[in-house]
């Protein structure tokens, strides 16, 4: 069966006017998944804010209980006495200017990047860069600190960094196609209660709009918000 004709026979089981649970979406998302690798499971959740607002910019970390089943490559930007620790801690890569030299030349093959206070006023003019691939180091995420390996130690365990869009929405990833429908919720429920916790108190309104599990190219879920919300 080509993959066209399996994605239709696929997209056939998800019913469009129904409202999952959670536990049924990652039970169907593995049902419908339609690639031969194995796939990320992804949420996008729409949320009751401005992102214009800077109070309302939703931002944060989450360590999911089982991990991205995505092993992260990390750079780490730091002065020379930070390397060993870095080395040490599992960095994929570690540096300064030559990665800075990179990257301005559009390198960015990398998950996160870490970074010491000392190193970001030279990051300022890697913005342009970095800025749109989420990859800009910042205190809030955690991955602008001087314990580095820490901070590659959260990141390796499954630590992930959420943000809201400019149209008011969250992606990311929560798993893999391979893990149990039980391992997919619970990674899911952690995120959602990271981003529940997150709301800021001039959000007015629903704050959940809605929420949507997808693996890659396979339908959209739509997940019961009423459940989650409390």
């Amino acid at each position: 069966m080509g993959i066209t004709k399996k994605r239709k026979a696929i997209a056939g089981k998800v019913d469009d006017k129904k409202i999952y649970s959670l536990i049924e979406a990652s039970g169907m998302v593995k049902e419908i998944n339609c690639t031969k690798f194995d796939s990320s499971v992804d949420l996008h959740i729409r949320l009751g804010v401005d992102p214009k607002k800077a109070d309302q910019a939703v931002r944060g970390t989450v360590t999911l209980p089982h991990g991205t089943g995505k092993t992260k490559k990390v750079l780490v930007l730091c002065p020379p006495e930070k390397e060993a620790d870095a080395n040490a801690a599992g960095a994929d890569f570690v540096g300064l200017e030559e990665f800075i030299k990179k990257i301005e030349g559009g390198w960015t093959d990398v998950d996160v990047i870490i970074a010491t206070p000392s190193v970001m006023p030279k990051l300022g003019k890697l913005g342009k860069v970095l800025g749109p691939r989420n990859l800009m180091p910042n205190p809030k995420t955690g991955t602008v600190t001087n314990d580095v390996a820490a901070a590659i130690k959260d990141v390796k365990a499954g630590k992930v960094a959420f943000k809201v869009d400019k149209v008011g929405i969250v992606h990311a990833s929560i798993g893999r196609i391979s893990f149990s429908p039980e391992k997919i919720s619970e990674n899911s429920m952690e995120l959602l209660n990271a981003i529940i916790k997150a709301k800021p108190s001039t959000a007015k309104g629903t704050y959940l709009k809605s929420v949507f599990m997808a693996s890659t190219m396979s339908p959209a879920i739509a997940i019961d918000t009423k459940v989650l919300a409390h």
